[in-house]
């Protein structure tokens, strides 16, 4: 019979005592483990079972064993030493584990953290291209807006007389300038309209602020740090060649100012069309009106909240909610979808303008802060034209987007229907000119008395030639020339264009 037949046998071999301990050999004296995964033997090969001879127990001592055994498995039983077993056996080989993990060479290590690194850089500029970020989450309540680091750290750059000048002419190339550059342009214009000695702003918390401003401002192709920039110093160049502080209060500077810097505070590169169009979390949190104006205004204020980036730390609770409210109605008005509602009501007030009503002058401070924010077209060509490029490589990114989401969209952005020169042909006609053109005719008070006596000297030179000279920019002037035979024609343009 086979020893594995045996094995699973449980009557005892007749010729040996039931508890005889014996061992199995193979026909070459080789011990063999007795255990069902063992080997089967063979007739021609059959293991040899020899009994090993042991010390027979008394009756008291296997007594005393079988006792002995109940005991260690009521033990067992009572404080899970099994279990515990398991539980060490588990924690040993964690701590292996990770004692083999802190084992890696750092070599190893250092590559890891560059494959990371690498991978997020990619999945990065791949949301850029292709995700709005304010579909899903924006600045949550216990996340403050910050500057990415240490301030004041740009440095102090003496500006020359030559760039103090040019700085105060819409012929400014903004081009030239890299960002720690225009911050301390940016700086400089608060010094030079007295507002730092006026409102008593530290001059560390300015620097603060203005590095926070520039690292909250998005890497989009047009609504970045460089368009906000461009605004603001439109904004300083009406303020220094139009005289408007005689017309206006410091406050008012302050404000004008403010709002132009903070005007497209972490814009997303997709305008309200597609926030309301998609129903992303903007447009549900402002209900559909005007929700980047309201954001940018929130984020603003999320920044003045916080003492280190205050620059109002300084002035009075009135003065600060006139500031706040002033900011806040500028920022609503560069909402395009506005413009007419806000040109009219300027009309209206435009051939009886009061600087002493203060509806009047704020409708003009609105109206100035729009004519900043869409002012490219009268700077000189070379500035102007790579801003139609930026815009339209936004524009495009939208469309492409909206397209894949199944949205609606709007033929001015298309990449399959819209033309450089068709871009900015409809605009500079029936949105630019007409509102630079209306703005030019506010004349202050003492002025008004000239104004029939000159006109009765001369021709009324067209609206862009004339608002050219009004801004200083030099004649020809590439945009206005090409302008001026649409003006001059009136109303027999309106089938060519």
């Amino acid at each position: 019979m086979a020893v594995r037949t045996l094995w699973g046998c449980s009557v005892p071999h007749p010729a040996l005592a039931w508890n005889t301990t014996i061992s199995l050999l193979t026909a070459d004296n080789c011990m063999v483990s007795i255990d069902p995964t063992m080997p089967a033997n063979t007739e021609r090969s059959p293991y040899k079972v020899i009994p090993v001879v042991t010390e027979q127990l008394s009756e008291k001592e296997e007594l005393f064993q079988n006792l002995l055994g109940q005991i260690a498995e009521q033990f067992s039983r009572v404080f899970k030493i099994n279990e515990l077993k398991t539980e060490v056996a588990n924690h040993l080989a964690m701590l292996e584990k990770k004692v083999e993990l802190e084992g890696l060479k750092v070599v190893e290590i250092e590559k890891c953290k560059r494959d990371i690194k690498k991978m997020r850089e990619e999945m990065a500029a791949r949301n850029s291209r292709t995700n709005c970020p304010c579909k899903y989450s924006f600045l949550e309540e216990n996340k403050r807006p910050a500057p990415r680091r240490d301030v004041p750290s740009y440095p102090k750059y003496m500006l020359s007389q030559e760039t103090i000048e040019a700085l105060r002419k819409p012929t400014f190339d903004v081009w030239l300038w890299e960002p720690n550059e225009m911050l301390s342009c940016l700086e400089h214009m608060y010094h030079d309209l007295g507002l730092v000695k006026d409102f008593n702003i530290n001059p560390i918390t300015l620097k603060r602020w203005l590095l926070c401003i520039h690292d909250n401002y998005r890497n989009n192709p047009f609504h970045n740090f460089r368009h906000c920039f461009c605004v603001t110093q439109m904004m300083y160049s009406m303020i220094s060649l139009c005289s408007l502080q005689e017309k206006f209060s410091q406050i008012d500077i302050l404000i004008l100012m403010t709002a132009a810097v903070c005007h497209d505070l972490d814009h997303p590169g997709y305008n309200n069309t597609y926030q309301i169009n998609a129903r992303t979390e903007l447009a549900v949190r402002y209900n559909d009106i005007s929700p980047l104006e309201n954001h940018h205004c929130a984020v603003a204020f999320q920044i003045f909240s916080q003492p280190e980036f205050n620059i109002f730390s300084n002035v009075d609770q009135e003065q600060f909610k006139q500031i706040r409210q002033g900011i806040i109605t500028l920022i609503l008005a560069t909402d395009m979808a506005r413009h007419a509602e806000i040109l009219d009501s300027f009309k209206e007030k435009m051939e009886n303008f009061d600087y002493t009503n203060e509806e009047h002058m704020t409708c003009l401070k609105m109206v100035l802060i729009k004519c900043c924010d869409i002012s490219n077209e009268v700077r000189p060509m070379e500035v102007a034209e790579p801003w139609v490029d930026c815009l339209l490589e936004e524009y495009f990114m939208q469309s492409d987007r909206e397209k894949s989401e199944g949205l609606p969209v709007a033929p001015f952005m298309d990449r399959d229907k819209v033309t450089k020169p068709t871009a900015q042909i409809g605009f500079l006609k029936f949105v630019l000119i007409p509102m630079f053109e209306t703005v030019t005719k506010v004349e202050p008070p003492r002025a008004r008395h000239q104004r029939g006596a000159e006109q009765s000297c001369r021709a009324k030179p067209p609206a862009g030639v004339r608002l050219a000279r009004e801004m200083g920019v030099h004649l020809p002037h590439p945009v206005f020339s090409m302008y001026s035979e649409i003006m001059q024609q009136g109303e027999g343009c309106k089938g060519k264009c």
